[in-house]
């Protein structure tokens, strides 16, 4: 499937400069989707939407169908008349960083509060009727993943823990008695917890028409692997390789490779593709058809993990002793386009590529990704840079994953720093926008920017460092970053780029050999 010739940039919803202590889907949200229509940008990629465990990691979630509860906007919830307006004006106003701890303090219970107030005045006050039929249909439609998500969430509070496999034996082995006491004993929290998501849906589905009108598509991103602690892996154990106590024997990673010389352990529980395939990969297809409710293009994360991935034994403290197993491949695929149809999805085949992955992505159909920053490193790392892109590709100048691109040339060797001028020219220790032209004008269909590169910014505002636990996922925008005189200009050269390089959306000629276009 080839997508329109267009650009965007890469954004977390919690790095918006919202008003609390994260970003959120409120007003700093609607005004990010006016500055990408200034700057004629056609593409807005977020990190993953799910609700975080340890360590705030959007990739380390409690559930690949749930929207996060923090990304919900108080501001927002007051205008519903959810929560009175002077109830959340004591929360924090935005702070320069996103303060996860401040949102379990001050956010999370009046989020609750809010729940709370709609489930008792929904049915009765004029004003939420809509919503309170809306919010009957939503539990409805979405129950394949909603009750088991909001059990978990309670227990997941009840018990100071999202590590299921340690809570009474009733619970972690779901014995229906034990659930059918435990949703008598708590079934006011659970409304909550549905009424959160619920909310989540309408401000998301509203900032997703915003896009629409503007005509911005949302890339939303699927890691590959689930949590071990999340509602799926406790819902679904039979698709995991658990022992008999519920424990993983396998674990997912990456082997040594230039970010860690002992690999990454990610921890995840790997899946029984076997028990997958014997019931047509269901599970996978509810998880696409949900993503495509959320999002207009889809990034499968580690996209290498479905033709072979790394499999380490659990006991293992590092990545260094696993092997390759076999992913499952076209089927897979198969599956889902025999039950969702033509699917738009980018597959992330960074890092160690074999000719196997690479058929798997060209027989799938999915553009690949290349990232600038990889390009100056050798000629072996060539294929990272303009003159070697095919058109089926997205590219990037750095991603979550990298330092911002300002930060990398600050720590860039001389061979790296020649070769970056000699392909742009001169950039007199300011290489972002040089190499941002570069991307602008390649083949590839789409150009991606990190928001930190548009704003020039270092390595303080780096998103995410590989293989290290702490101190990632926190950076937020500036307050005024796309709403001011200088975003009015920033948007103005944008939008330049974007119409001199034809990615401003207007029709071009039809892709030789008709491909669809999305």
């Amino acid at each position: 499937m080839q997508f329109q010739r267009s650009s965007g940039v890469l954004l977390h919803i919690a790095s918006l400069p919202s008003s609390g202590p994260v970003g959120d889907l409120g007003p700093a949200a609607h005004e990010f989707v006016r500055f990408l229509a200034a700057a004629k940008q056609h593409i807005w990629q977020v990190l993953p939407l799910c609700p975080t465990g340890y360590g705030n990691s959007p990739y380390a979630g409690t559930s690949a169908f749930a929207g996060n509860p923090s990304l919900v906007s108080l501001e927002v919830l007051a205008e519903w008349g959810w929560i009175a307006p002077e109830r959340i004006a004591a929360v924090e106003p935005g702070a320069a960083h996103a303060d996860y701890e401040a949102v379990d303090r001050e956010k999370l219970p009046l989020l609750k509060q809010a729940a709370g107030n709609f489930l008792d005045r929904g049915q009765g006050e004029p004003k939420l009727a809509e919503q309170w039929q809306a919010f009957d249909r939503f539990c409805r439609q979405q129950a394949y993943w909603l009750n088991d998500y909001a059990m978990y969430a309670v227990l997941r509070e009840l018990h100071h823990t999202g590590a299921w496999a340690e809570w009474p034996e009733g619970l972690r082995r779901r014995h229906p008695e034990a659930l059918d006491r435990f949703i008598a004993e708590h079934g006011r929290e659970l409304a909550e917890e549905q009424a959160l998501q619920f909310a989540f849906s309408l401000q998301w589905d509203a900032l997703r028409r915003a896009a629409a009108q503007n005509k911005i598509r949302i890339l939303g991103d699927i890691a590959i692997f689930v949590s071990m602690d999340s509602a799926d892996v406790w819902t679904h154990p039979e698709i995991f390789e658990l022992d008999e106590e519920l424990k993983p024997i396998h674990v997912a990673g990456v082997p040594p490779d230039y970010f860690s010389e002992t690999g990454q352990r990610w921890g995840n529980p790997v899946y029984r593709w076997d028990a997958l395939a014997e019931r047509g990969y269901e599970w996978w297809i509810e998880r696409i058809r949900r993503s495509c409710e959320l999002y207009d293009i889809l990034r499968l994360d580690h996209f290498r993990g479905f033709e072979a991935y790394w499999s380490i034994p659990a006991e293992e403290e590092t990545a260094v002793n696993g092997q390759w197993v076999k992913g499952p491949g076209m089927p897979l695929f198969n599956a889902l386009e025999s039950g969702l149809g033509p699917l738009p999805i980018v597959a992330e085949d960074l890092g160690v590529i074999t000719p196997e992955v690479e058929r798997l992505r060209g027989e799938a159909g999915m553009p690949g990704m290349k990232v600038l920053q990889f390009g100056f490193g050798s000629k072996d790392a060539h294929g990272h840079l303009p003159h070697r892109f095919s058109w089926d590709t997205v590219a990037y100048t750095g991603t979550h994953d990298n330092d911002t691109t300002q930060g990398w040339w600050n720590t860039a060797n001389k061979a790296e720093r020649v070769a970056v001028e000699a392909l742009v020219g001169p950039v007199v220790d300011r290489p972002v926008w040089p190499l941002i032209r570069a991307l602008g004008a390649s083949i590839a269909d789409t150009a991606i920017v990190p928001a930190q590169d548009l704003l020039e910014l270092g390595s303080e505002a780096r998103m995410n460092t590989p293989a290290v636990s702490s101190g990632n996922w926190n950076w937020r925008a500036p307050q005024s970053a796309f709403h001011s005189s200088q975003s009015e200009a920033l948007a103005a050269k944008l939008a330049a780029l974007a119409e001199v390089t034809d990615r401003d959306n207007d029709p071009l000629p039809a892709p030789p050999g008709g491909s669809e276009i999305v």
